[in-house]
């Protein structure tokens, strides 16, 4: 266990100043969330935000495994007091470089998401966890009962992530994007360092947990929104052919829910 989190730690770091990674921290990514926080989020997972939290102002956040920090970033432009966690000393460290040139008051810490070491008990209004964090976590219910464990009484838990339905599936050759292509059973949910967990681990995890399921959102490609075009797909490809791929009619993908977004609470007082 002890080697395979080194792996992931190591790795994350040499990505994190990758040329790849380094695009998310230019100006220009940065001045977008500047001028419109909101677009940090899925549209719908922000009016989830809103509708469950409220105000933003004087809320404390905590955003573990926070990655690129966009998310903690834009809590913070929305007034709230926010604390950003991550298994990479390389992430928090360019992430509060950011931080510090625009004066942006965020609390930083190397931490694992599945343990929390650094966070005390009952204290956050509101845990929020983005895309691309479930993948690397190979303890759910650690994961989840931690989270809880720092949670108000009554406090909430958003996640925004990948929808597990869409995992057996390919991208395959863009113009056989009419057939899905299957790679593996939805069941084959270990994949070495890549856990790809299906909907019932999550659900049952964060119940057992000690969280409340208040409502759940599963969101079908919208332009702009659609997975596929992070991943090199919209390059050299024409705004007609990237419409194309939120038509379920000529990309079979788009039949599906690409993204699952769900809000919970900590039993306790409401």
């Amino acid at each position: 266990m002890k080697k395979v989190k080194q792996e992931i730690i190591d790795m994350w770091n040499k990505t994190s100043d990758s040329d790849w990674y380094n695009s998310y921290r230019t100006d220009e990514a940065i001045n977008a969330i500047v001028q419109k926080p909101a677009s940090a989020f899925h549209p719908t997972t922000y009016l989830m935000l809103k509708e469950y939290l409220g105000n933003f102002k004087d809320k404390k956040i905590l955003v573990p495994s926070s990655g690129d920090n966009h998310a903690v970033f834009a809590f913070c432009l929305l007034g709230a007091q926010v604390t950003s966690t991550d298994i990479s000393k390389r992430q928090i460290e360019n992430a509060k470089a950011i931080a510090d040139k625009q004066d942006w008051h965020i609390k930083f810490a190397v931490d694992n998401t599945m343990t929390l070491e650094t966070v005390k008990d009952d204290i956050y209004d509101l845990v929020y966890t983005s895309n691309g964090v479930f993948v690397w976590i190979d303890n759910l219910l650690s994961m989840f009962a931690n989270i809880c464990r720092v949670l108000k009484d009554g406090g909430l838990h958003l996640f925004h992530n990948i929808h597990p339905f869409t995992r057996p599936f390919g991208d395959g050759d863009p113009a056989e994007r009419t057939k899905l292509i299957i790679e593996k059973p939805y069941d084959q949910t270990d994949l070495g360092n890549n856990k790809h967990w299906r909907v019932q681990d999550l659900f049952n995890a964060m119940v057992s947990s000690g969280l409340e399921i208040e409502h759940i959102e599963e969101m079908y490609p919208e332009f702009g929104t659609y997975w596929f075009e992070s991943t090199g797909g919209r390059n050299g490809m024409s705004n007609d052919e990237l419409k194309k791929l939120y038509d379920w009619k000529t990309n079979s993908l788009a039949a599906l829910p690409a993204w699952l977004s769900v809000c919970s609470r900590k039993r306790g007082m409401i």
